[in-house]
């Protein structure tokens, strides 16, 4: 009989901005901090985990193939403790919980930390070939962030344009919702919002003094309508995204401490939301950001809901034509949808931002003693994810 899963809590880093105050610190690193403040806030001990899942999207670091194992023993998890990498892009760091779902009512385990973690600032230049030698000429350097998709052969930015064509979404428009997102998470910011979500990476500067991160480095909250006008299309010539309306590329981690409601009950714990469906699905790879519109659908008919059943809605900003290709064709009520601002603000650390969706949307639920939430991505490749939780 499968039982319920439960987010207890969760906590994230701040999300650093590229080359910023994050950019010494590996994706391990970051999964470590946001692991161990996740435990803390959910009262649960490192040696009760049973399980590690992280999303990674970008192994940019030496030891990146040990990544989750690593998180599980630098968080002080015991020995057989495994974790799991996993990379479903974009999607990442809700697959991590939709996987503990499936590891807790296989019996495989009781206590999983799930979450996703990258840092896009330490992604690395490649080069191939000189393993077997290099005899004459020039060896090219690859641009390990130039995660163009050799399908249908366009950039990520280049399927938003895509997108922006097919939905003749206007230039205007995306500066407008880019606008809003940022002021949104200015607002979210003075209302102390994320204090609740966001734990404290320390390291030394440059003069060897601790210092510790713990403000998002991306957004801009004195944007205005006439600095988004003025910028240059980014992905096409005579084109319509640019990086104000496009997410941030940033460093983070996020992670949560899952387990079934009765393990919960047991240690007298007291969730914060729990899972109800989760959907995932393809879509045309040239239009990837259409994913959530299939995806969302699918998550509902599983929970037997309707689209007017959710209160608030997280959908990832990848860009601006993105969201607003997804809300002309669910329709959606913008007043419930990303209520905090998105990524357009805060940056899209990839493997991570699927938790950090989930953890800020779990306490908005708290925060307004609402029911139904739900969190989508889109995804690269083209696929869409979408997962439905409901405040305990």
């Amino acid at each position: 009989m499968s039982q319920s899963l439960v987010i207890v809590n969760g906590a994230r880093t701040a999300f650093g901005a590229y080359g910023g105050g994050l950019a010494t610190q590996t994706a391990t690193d970051l999964a470590v901090t946001a692991t161990k403040g996740a435990l803390a806030k959910a009262k649960v001990d490192a040696n009760d985990v049973d399980y590690v899942v992280m999303g990674n999207v970008l192994q940019t670091s030496k030891d990146a193939i040990y990544l989750a194992r690593h998180v599980a023993l630098r968080s002080g998890c015991k020995e057989s403790t495994p974790g799991l990498i996993l990379n479903l892009l974009c999607g990442s760091g809700v697959m991590a919980v939709a996987n503990a779902e499936m590891l807790i009512n296989s019996n495989q385990a009781k206590v999983v930390v799930a979450g996703g973690t990258d840092s896009l600032s330490m992604t690395p230049y490649i080069t191939w070939g000189v393993r077997w030698g290099s005899r004459m000429g020039h060896a090219e350097l690859w641009d390990g962030l130039d995660i163009r998709d050799t399908y249908p052969n366009a950039s990520m930015g280049e399927t938003a344009e895509n997108l922006q064509a097919d939905y003749k979404i206007s230039r205007e428009e995306q500066d407008e919702f880019a606008l809003l997102s940022q002021h949104r998470f200015r607002d979210a910011l003075a209302k102390g919002v994320f204090k609740e979500e966001i734990v404290p990476v320390f390291l030394k500067d440059r003069k060897g003094k601790e210092v510790s991160i713990e403000l998002d480095e991306h957004p801009r909250p004195e944007t205005v309508i006439e600095g988004l006008q003025k910028l240059k299309p980014a992905f096409k010539k005579d084109g319509t995204v640019t990086a104000g309306n496009a997410c941030g590329i940033v460093d983070g981690a996020s992670a949560l401490v899952v387990m079934a409601e009765d393990e919960a009950k047991k240690r007298g714990l007291s969730p914060l939301t729990r899972v109800v469906s989760w959907a995932v699905t393809g879509v045309p790879p040239r239009i990837m950001g259409i994913g959530p519109v299939p995806a969302i659908p699918m998550a509902l008919e599983k929970a037997g809901l309707k689209l007017e059943d959710i209160d608030l809605i997280e959908i990832n900003e990848a860009f601006a034509a993105q969201y607003l290709a997804c809300e002309k064709e669910l329709k959606l009520d913008r007043s419930k949808v990303n209520v905090n601002g998105g990524a357009i603000a805060v940056g899209h650390p990839f493997g991570a931002t699927g938790a950090r969706l989930l953890l800020t949307l779990s306490n908005e639920l708290q925060r307004r003693k609402a029911r139904y939430g739900m969190v989508s991505l889109c995804i690269g490749g083209g696929m869409g994810i979408a997962m439905i939780i409901e405040r305990v």
